[in-house]
């Protein structure tokens, strides 16, 4: 057995069934290890950033990692975008980057490059085997480092002799680090904070936002009548009718300062003191008032359910009911396309334990509210605000979840970083409906060119901010990737085609004019 097929063994014994890859030579022979070993399903992306945003979207659904399969410096340089989103979003992903033999190196061959400095910024845990001998015992511990709380990337490095070399067979799972508890005494100065009488926010996120521990949260909220409050942006939310509705911290700067301008009290579970996405001149970077008194309570990677089911007892809110959100859907719109009809007709259709992904940016921002009542649903955003990976985070989350239809909110700029998404969407028959807010700008980039004070801009400027001159052709571009496709240039064919997708298997692409 050579040290490939040892290393592919052990991913599956360490619980990994799913490998997102964009190999080249480097990797034949984890390739052809894949194809002797059973249980590893492969799905090929047709880019790097498809790959690591796939990986990213399958974890946040399946609560645990998948692996990718990078070719050397460069394909992993291409994946680092939306590394960097997991690695905000605390995904758990173990990455085999393949690397030239170790005897070849020192050539300094045309695709050589320092591997291991590539990784570092994204990756928690970095390590190069460097014989066949150690690759099995390598690769489980880089499964344990992934899986190590609150989630992490772990990039394991191979070099193809080390891939090729006999190998002493797989290595047995490594046992991940556990959540760390909080303790007794910061249990009580929460308990404290939220007694004190005084305007308070309970500000939960990481994997406090799933149903138990968001009814947990709102008996306390209750008890306390503190204001529940979740991040700006967040790896996955469990929301919708029958669950614990819950507002978001607002992106923009002036409507946050305002949002929690009367907070006198802040408890923090799972994330951190909020932050303005940027700098802007005259604005503080943090956006609680400065006088407010702050309690990070837990940190992502301690045991949320534990903190809060204690914190719960303390306040003696057990008696509490949490505060569910009643089921409930807009009418059907009608009359003119805009912004918020689309929102209606998403939240009125939306089927349900459908997933929906959200990189709409500026233009699905009224879907979130319309579809708080909509049947029990998942939400998956982009965490570290590089864009490009809605369309590959939910091809991911679609491998993870097949029996779920899973709703692309995409705005047009962002979803050209990764379009080969579709094809991987085509090729393994997903059930993806995406929407195309397509409004052919980056119209975020618009109002943030006037934020930061650049008040007049002139034609080279606004140049920039604009995708017109050709306008991109959604339809053409998403069948050409295997994928259906249709315009809905009206509120009636956009509800015609989203009853249509939603109805039938595989994926299907609505582009809306916006």
């Amino acid at each position: 057995m050579n040290g490939a097929e040892s290393l592919v063994r052990t991913l599956i014994a360490s619980g990994i069934d799913t490998c997102f890859a964009n190999p080249g030579t480097s990797e034949m022979h984890f390739v052809a290890a894949l194809d002797r070993v059973s249980g590893m399903r492969c799905v090929l992306g047709l880019f790097e950033g498809v790959v690591s945003g796939a990986a990213d979207g399958y974890a946040r659904m399946a609560d645990k990692p998948a692996a990718t399969l990078l070719h050397l410096g460069p394909g992993l340089g291409n994946a680092l975008a939306n590394l960097h989103n997991a690695r905000k979003a605390g995904t758990p992903i173990v990455n085999i980057v393949g690397d030239h033999a170790t005897t070849h190196r020192r050539y300094d061959a045309p695709l050589t490059a320092d591997v291991e400095g590539v990784a570092r910024p994204m990756s928690a845990w970095v390590h190069t085997s460097m014989d066949a001998k150690s690759v099995a015992r390598d690769g489980a511990e880089a499964v344990a480092a992934a899986l190590s709380p609150p989630g992490c990337v772990a990039t394991l490095i191979l070099p193809a002799d080390t891939a090729w070399n006999e190998s002493d067979g797989p290595a047995s799972a490594v046992a991940p680090k556990q959540s760390a508890k909080v303790s007794d005494e910061a249990i009580r100065q929460a308990a404290a904070h939220l007694r004190s009488g005084e305007p308070t926010l309970l500000l939960v996120g990481g994997r406090a936002l799933r149903a138990k521990p968001l009814e947990l949260a709102s008996r306390i909220a209750q008890e306390t009548g503190a204001k529940l409050m979740a991040p700006t942006s967040n790896a996955r939310i469990e929301r919708g009718a029958g669950r614990v509705a819950i507002d978001r911290i607002f992106y923009p700067i002036g409507q946050a300062l305002e949002q929690l301008a009367p907070y006198k009290r802040a408890v923090i579970i799972g994330t951190q003191n909020p932050v303005a996405f940027f700098a802007y001149p005259g604005k503080p970077s943090l956006v609680l008032p400065p006088s407010c008194e702050v309690q990070v309570l837990a940190e992502p990677g301690n045991d949320l359910l534990d903190t809060l089911e204690r914190l719960c007892d303390e306040l003696g809110a057990r008696s509490q009911a949490p505060q569910l959100q009643a089921g409930s859907r807009p009418e059907l719109p009608r009359g003119s396309l805009t912004l918020d009809a689309i929102a209606a007709a998403v939240a009125a259709l939306v089927p349900e334990n459908a997933i929906l992904v959200d990189e709409s940016i500026n233009s699905g921002g009224a879907i979130y509210p319309f579809t708080q009542g909509a049947p029990a649903h998942d939400w998956l955003q982009l965490t570290g605000g590089s864009i490009g990976i809605g369309l590959p985070l939910a091809t991911g989350a679609a491998v993870a979840c097949p029996d779920r239809r899973v709703v692309a909110l995409q705005a047009d700029g962002s979803g050209m970083y990764t379009l080969q998404a579709l094809w991987t969407q085509a090729r393994e028959k997903l059930d993806v409906t995406t929407i195309i807010f397509a409004n052919r700008a980056y119209a975020s980039l618009d109002i943030e060119l006037r934020n930061v004070g650049a008040s007049q801009p002139g034609q080279v400027a606004l140049d920039m901010l604009d995708l017109s001159r050709p306008d991109l052709d959604w339809v053409k571009m998403a069948e050409g990737m295997g994928v259906e496709a249709a315009r809905a240039d009206t509120v009636e064919r956009l509800i015609d085609l989203l009853r249509g997708s939603f109805a039938r298997r595989g994926p299907f692409l609505i582009e809306v004019p916006c």
